[in-house]
């Protein structure tokens, strides 16, 4: 029996592999409230890190007597990654007609296109996850369905200081991160106090940087996805709502630093496996699978305002 040879041996496309990790959407903003933490194993527990380090303690030590000691708790919620797979086709005719060989150009645009469905699915879930009230608690949410930022009489500087007190009373961190939907951030630019606050710095429109340093954080993201239902109508995944969070800008779970959440995604995920031709279909199939969780990690680090687009 002859022996197999590298290529046969290779189960994973390292090229497209690379080219499904560094595929972004452009619309999709849920990576910057639930940043990417590779794990290895399918299922864990969420770290959650609890006041300890905010407590008042009596650690002065006298001669000859023992050190205190104190316990950081880390166990929380479980999670288990769920795995999203897809096979992309290239029917045969297409390459005869295109007078090619099955190589990297098909191959990127049949992945391509399972990694739009793949990645709007998991913008979808984090959406859902940041949008659900019932995941914060009283002081960390706000139903502005009746002061809605397209009323010029409502302030959107004054909601979202409110809502960075709130993240710093409970956390000690100050949030960096403002997530608007379309519908938000069309309200916030075009209200009336916004724009009253760059008169005389700028006649043009004013932008999501302008909105950032209104609003005091280091990112200002839109998301203007948009999805539709078995009936074909369209919504937007991010509905109407704005979610202000504190989120490390090199998140790392292993760091006793709170954070609003996490994608916890296996290692080497999204990856693409080796093309292989379907007799029956007479098409090249590109498998593509991506296994991850979007988890909130359990600290008072957002606030939700309900409504205000």
């Amino acid at each position: 029996m002859s022996q197999m040879n590298n290529s046969q041996v290779r189960v994973i496309d390292p090229i497209l592999t690379t080219h499904a990790n560094g595929y972004r959407h452009q619309e999709h903003v849920g990576m910057a409230l639930f940043p990417r933490v590779p794990v290895a194993i399918a299922g864990g527990q969420v770290l959650e890190f609890g006041k300890e380090s905010f407590m008042q303690y009596n650690i002065r030590r006298t001669p000859g007597s023992g050190t205190k000691r104190v316990t950081f708790g880390y166990l929380g919620k479980p999670y288990a990654l769920v795995q999203d797979a897809l096979e992309g086709v290239v029917p045969r005719e297409h390459l005869r007609d295109a007078n090619v060989m099955p190589g990297i150009d098909m191959g990127r645009r049949a992945t391509s296109n399972a990694m739009n469905i793949a990645s709007l699915a998991l913008e979808r879930e984090q959406a859902s996850i940041a949008r659900n009230a019932a995941n914060y608690d009283a002081d960390h949410k706000a139903d502005m369905s009746a002061a809605k930022w397209t009323d010029d009489a409502n302030n959107p500087v004054t909601d979202v200081s409110t809502g960075q007190e709130a993240i710093r009373e409970t956390t000690g961190m100050v949030a960096n991160t403002l997530c608007l939907s379309a519908k938000a951030y069309a309200a916030a630019r075009f209200n009336a106090k916004v724009k009253e606050n760059f008169k005389y710095t700028s006649a043009d429109s004013v932008t999501v940087a302008m909105l950032a340093q209104l609003f005091d954080v280091e990112r200002v993201v839109v998301g203007r996805a948009i999805t539709a239902d078995s009936a074909g109508a369209f919504s937007d995944v991010w509905g109407g709502d704005a979610v202000l969070a504190y989120v490390p800008t090199s998140p790392d779970p292993n760091m006793e630093e709170p954070s609003y959440g996490y994608t916890y995604t296996m290692e080497g995920h999204p990856l693409v496996e080796k093309a292989y031709y379907d007799q029956n279909a007479k098409s090249w199939i590109y498998p593509v699978t991506y296994e991850r969780s979007p988890v909130l990690s359990g600290m008072t680090a957002g606030y939700l305002l309900q409504g205000v687009g």
